[in-house]
């Protein structure tokens, strides 16, 4: 008996907070994105074709076009760079909400402190993986055991093609920043076309990123009211 009192168990740390408010609201930003995403890369197109007509028959075109072109990709441009911030702000709250209700839920299952869900997010290069392994971490703390209580593993999927594609499209945002201003009327029509993968790739970023955050808050939701051994 003395020996069992020398090894206590860990004990919970904190209290469980419902994440659910905060992922609606992320579900409706993130919901933005793509729709955002397919109007740039539309009038991205529209871009396309008038600097090809400026190449083959400046004299067609009107200024008006380009005007309103311009316009648009500004707009464009700054509603991104809003809705982007916005999203970092609601998204490390959620991000660390959920990550202190793991805690609660496994107080043994984190390699780091709980102050990680959010500084892993401004420390160059290691914001390309320890996100991820907070990610990992809390989802399977999230997770129910097995009606035994043994660990029941769960796939991580959902976090994988998230971070997966979410990476790739923080790459391609950074690369079109480097492309830009572009040069010839050449560079200009390959800007155009990578800043359109940029998009549509931001856009399944976000996609998977709803995924994501519906079913890590589900995976608590249902640990938190039925308990942490599953009936079946």
């Amino acid at each position: 008996m003395s020996q069992l009192s020398a090894t206590p168990l860990p004990q919970p740390v904190g209290v469980l907070r419902s994440p659910q408010a905060l992922a609606t609201a992320l579900t409706v930003l993130l919901s933005i994105v793509p729709a955002l995403g397919l109007f740039s890369v539309t009038v991205d197109h529209h871009a396309r074709q008038l600097m090809t007509q400026v190449v083959a028959e400046p004299a067609t075109l009107e200024r008006a076009d380009l005007d309103l072109v311009d316009s648009l990709q500004s707009l464009i441009l700054a509603g991104q760079t809003f809705l982007g911030w916005v999203l970092v702000v609601v998204f490390i709250m959620w991000f660390h909400r959920v990550r202190l209700n793991g805690q609660v839920f496994r107080p043994d299952g984190f390699s780091r402190s709980a102050g990680w869900a959010i500084g892993a997010w401004f420390v160059p290069l290691v914001n390309l993986v320890l996100p991820y392994r907070v990610a990992r971490e809390t989802w399977e703390a999230s997770a129910q055991n097995a009606p035994d209580g043994s660990f029941r593993p769960r796939s991580g999927a959902p976090v994988t093609a998230w971070w997966v594609v979410f990476v790739l499209s923080w790459a391609l945002r950074f690369f079109v920043g480097l492309r830009h201003p572009a040069g010839t009327d050449t560079e200009l029509l390959d800007a155009f076309a990578l800043r359109a993968v940029s998009d549509l790739t931001t856009g399944a970023a976000a996609v998977l990123a709803i995924v994501f955050v519906r079913k890590l808050t589900e995976l608590q939701r249902v640990k938190a009211f039925e308990g942490p051994n599953a009936a079946v």
